[in-house]
């Protein structure tokens, strides 16, 4: 699989721009918050919740976190204005974590402020493990002000279920996804089946102590066992939601939506899409082949 990893990334750095734009588009709601704003309209429309990302992270210089953190203020007015279902993830290097802590705090304590006034509310993303402490740390500090913030877990990490119960004393509302980021096996599991166990194990720690779960999968196991951990511990459905990526199962996330399910959609959008579809791209190697395709025929 690495091997085919190095092959799609190195593949897609001689590909012109607008072939892979082509296959992005079904990753990515396009490049600006009109353009977004549509795409959260048609997925409301059809019954499901949507958040936004910006596309971003560990930003250069602090005005660019700043005019990124007031990019992310206008999509919740935005989603005000509209009338639609959607809140905001945010990623915290994308608001300058890297850069200065403080400068970070700072913008996510003003969106958590928007928020609250608007009623909506801030997912704070999760990244690698460097960031795990200070994400945990800032969630801390936000949800002391204002209700509207929850934070992401990662299965894949060991620690993770310590995180969890302490996240749990407070009902805190958490997203639990697997985990994208390449980490060592000291701290991360490796194996599928373990990363599987522990995804339902978090889910049960926070579901039983009453807080408000994202079920972030596209893992039909994964989604089975934790409907199975719901119907056993009489879970509403006002206390739960699923969540997938922009062009990720389609046919899996309508027919939880069909069932009943709550389900919300991850709509990325911006200028920065293509590290993005790079990494959705890797994820899935065999779409590479219809853009080599689609290039082929291009040239011919």
């Amino acid at each position: 699989m690495a091997l085919v990893n190095r092959a799609v990334a190195t593949s897609l750095g001689i590909i012109p721009e607008g072939i892979l734009w082509r296959f992005a588009r079904r990753y990515v709601a396009g490049t600006t918050l009109a353009e977004a704003v549509q795409a959260v309209r048609d997925l409301n429309a059809r019954g499901f919740l949507a958040t936004l990302d910006i596309l971003g992270e560990h930003v250069a210089s602090p005005d660019e976190a700043r005019g990124d953190g007031a990019a992310y203020g206008g999509a919740l007015r935005a989603i005000q204005r509209e009338g639609l279902s959607s809140n905001i993830s945010v990623k915290p290097t994308h608001m300058g974590l890297k850069l200065d802590r403080n400068l970070c705090l700072g913008i996510l304590r003003d969106l958590v402020r928007e928020a609250h006034r608007l009623g909506n509310f801030v997912r704070v993303d999760m990244e690698d493990s460097a960031c795990t402490d200070e994400t945990l740390t800032l969630y801390r500090a936000l949800v002391e002000e204002a209700p509207a913030v929850g934070v992401v877990l990662q299965a894949y990490l060991r620690r993770s279920q310590e995180d969890a119960r302490r996240l749990a004393e407070g009902r805190a509302s958490v997203r639990v996804c697997k985990g994208i980021y390449r980490e060592p096996e000291a701290i991360a599991f490796q194996d599928r089946e373990a990363i599987r166990r522990n995804f339902i194990a978090l889910l049960e720690i926070l579901i039983e102590a009453g807080s408000y779960v994202g079920i972030a999968t596209h893992d039909p196991w994964v989604i089975q066992e934790a409907r199975g951990l719901i119907k056993r511990l009489g879970v509403p459905r006002d206390r739960y939601e699923f969540q997938m990526l922009l062009g990720v199962r389609p046919d899996l996330r309508e027919g939880l939506r069909e069932e009943g399910e709550r389900l919300r959609i991850y709509v990325p959008f911006g200028e920065k899409w293509r590290t993005y579809c790079l990494r959705r791209f890797q994820e899935n190697p065999q779409i590479l082949r219809h853009v080599l395709l689609a290039l082929f025929r291009r040239d011919a």
